[in-house]
């Protein structure tokens, strides 16, 4: 299965907040959510395209109650998350999901939480293990060539 992981805003509490909008109620009314962080909401989608269509669909509202939204495809990573770009350009075709040559944003995970999420560029030689010794846990999501500057 893909995974939708929406991360919540500064301000906001999903996914009340994100319910609050009838349409986008009903687009996420067939899921089953699940909160891995605190400020996080999970679901499992049948595929990559489903999982980009459903962020399509949630555009307007994700611009207004959330900070991030990331896919993971076990077909390119049982561990790693794409960006929303990221995502949708592996849909398209117009990116190879076997590049070795990565650009990574890690989110540290504090008392359950995502947060302080932080550039990291990966070449030929990188492992894919990112320590952040002040947090408990980190969240790798590979990101566009744009995202990254």
């Amino acid at each position: 299965m893909t995974e939708v992981c929406l991360v919540a805003g500064d301000d906001a509490d999903l996914p009340a907040d994100l319910y609050a909008y009838e349409t986008a109620y009903r687009a996420l009314s067939t899921y089953d959510p699940a909160t891995p962080w605190t400020n996080a909401l999970v679901v499992e989608t049948i595929s990559l395209g489903t999982a980009v269509s459903l962020l399509n669909d949630l555009d307007w509202y994700l611009a207004r109650v959330t900070r991030d939204a990331f896919v993971r495809d076990p077909s390119v990573s049982d561990r790693e998350w794409l960006s929303r770009p990221l995502a949708r350009a592996l849909r398209d075709g117009d990116a190879d999901p076997d590049d070795t040559v990565n650009r990574l944003r890690v989110y540290g995970v504090d008392d359950g939480r995502l947060v302080d999420p932080t550039t990291v560029y990966r070449g030929d030689s990188g492992d894919g293990e990112y320590e952040r010794g002040e947090y408990d846990d980190t969240v790798v999501v590979r990101v566009t060539k744009d995202e990254f500057f």
